[in-house]
């Protein structure tokens, strides 16, 4: 008796993406965190906006308030199910990142209100002592949907 065997059908999930690096935290740090993004983003397919200005708003913050000379920010991206993950890590876990409306004509304090109004869900996790992680999430495919800022 001869029996035909087939593979199983394929149902692995989609592959979690992964995408992690250590920048200066200095205006030309920010900058590659948004180019290294940018193309990390692009080579796995995903929209560039709104992320693309979310991750530079994220990074700038990283190397103008977390900055601690000799001491690195690190840029992580993740990709899970359907949803992208930005992470910024820095070394000012005392400097916690507000919230705050910037006076109309001001050079500066927009960059969380950016980040609340692009992403899904935004918020700052603590540690190891002195790392803070400023993190957002975005839906890969679509931009923000279900938006529960701050959280």
């Amino acid at each position: 008796m001869n029996r035909e065997i087939t593979a199983p059908e394929n149902h692995l999930a989609p592959p979690i993406r992964n995408f992690t690096v250590l920048l200066s935290p200095t205006p030309r740090g920010a900058r590659l965190a948004r180019l290294l993004g940018r193309e990390q983003l692009r080579s796995w397919g995903l929209p560039l906006h709104p992320a693309e200005h979310v991750l530079a708003e994220l990074a700038t913050n990283a190397a103008t308030h977390g900055r601690v000379p000799g001491r690195d920010f690190r840029l992580t991206l993740h990709v899970v199910a359907g949803t992208l993950r930005i992470e910024v890590t820095d070394t000012r876990g005392d400097r916690l990142p507000r919230l705050t409306h910037a006076a109309p004509h001001a050079d500066s304090g927009r960059g969380l209100l950016l980040v609340d109004a692009l992403a899904d869900r935004w918020g700052v996790a603590p540690g190891p002592y002195p790392r803070k992680t400023v993190w957002a999430e975005l839906t890969a495919a679509h931009g923000p949907s279900n938006r529960t800022a701050g959280q």
